[in-house]
């Protein structure tokens, strides 16, 4: 069964390739700032972590969706997410610039730590559907094992998955699709020096990551805790991706498996 992949993050495919698992790599062509602005604008404020991030994981995985690869219409399952690094109330994107990475490594140390928001969706595009049902027997059968929340979007293109705790995750189910958040608290070493944040971002690593950092990089030194699913660090909740697969549409993890 194929999965593609809305990104073309290494990270995202290094992480489902150790799972036994080889997507096919679309990159979306999506304007994230500019999505953003829009639904922050329609709904008069900033958006939260969670908005933020399943906003975003909607519009990627949706992009890929209804596109064609390789000269051919999608035939599987397609995933998209997005990531955001929430310190005392505020996200931080990807930095881009050296001088902005070094100030947000300042600000991060100097809060101790944060909570790194991982959003998620998956979107059913399998072509051997039943043309009795319109489905492969998947969402509304699947959700019975067990039962999900019903997927609501607001007028601004939010998906509204209630109140998520720093720490915590939640999980709605729809149509052809299931939206997810994850996320996981970080507490950083409490003795990382100037010397060593200017050699890290000098490497370039942290520019195009979200709060610039990695986990599976030479950062992986100046964390010290994790409280939360370590892959949704990295770039997906494999344990969250594996539920919406299952709750969602009755798939199991290792119908995906390579083998």
């Amino acid at each position: 069964m194929r999965l593609y992949l809305a990104s073309t993050s290494p990270a995202r495919r290094a992480l489902l390739a150790q799972s036994g698992i080889e997507p096919v790599l679309v990159s979306p062509g999506v304007d994230e700032d500019a999505a953003a602005a829009a639904a922050a604008a329609a709904l008069g404020r900033d958006l939260t972590g969670p908005e933020l991030v399943s906003l975003l994981a909607v519009a990627k995985a949706s992009a890929v969706a209804d596109a064609d690869v390789a000269g051919s219409p999608v035939d599987g399952f397609v995933f998209g997410g997005d990531s955001a690094f929430e310190v005392d109330g505020r996200l931080y994107g990807k930095p881009h610039d050296p001088a902005v990475a070094r100030e947000r490594w300042r600000q991060m140390l100097a809060a101790g730590g944060g909570t790194l928001w991982s959003g998620h969706c998956v979107v059913d595009r399998r072509r051997d559907l039943d043309p009795a049902t319109g489905r492969t027997g998947g969402p509304d059968a699947a959700r019975a094992v067990p039962p999900v929340r019903s997927l609501v979007t607001s007028p601004a293109g939010v998906p509204e998955l209630g109140d998520v705790a720093p720490g915590g995750s939640a999980l709605a189910a729809g149509g052809d699709r299931v939206v997810a958040v994850d996320s996981a608290v970080l507490t950083f070493a409490d003795d990382v020096s100037a010397d060593e944040i200017d050699a890290y971002v000098a490497t370039g690593e942290p520019l195009e990551v979200a709060g610039a950092f990695t986990i599976d990089g030479r950062a992986a030194a100046y964390i010290t805790r994790i409280d939360g699913a370590p892959s949704a660090v990295i770039g997906m909740s494999l344990p969250v991706l594996r539920s919406m697969l299952l709750r969602g549409f009755g798939i199991a993890w290792h119908d995906l498996w390579s083998l």
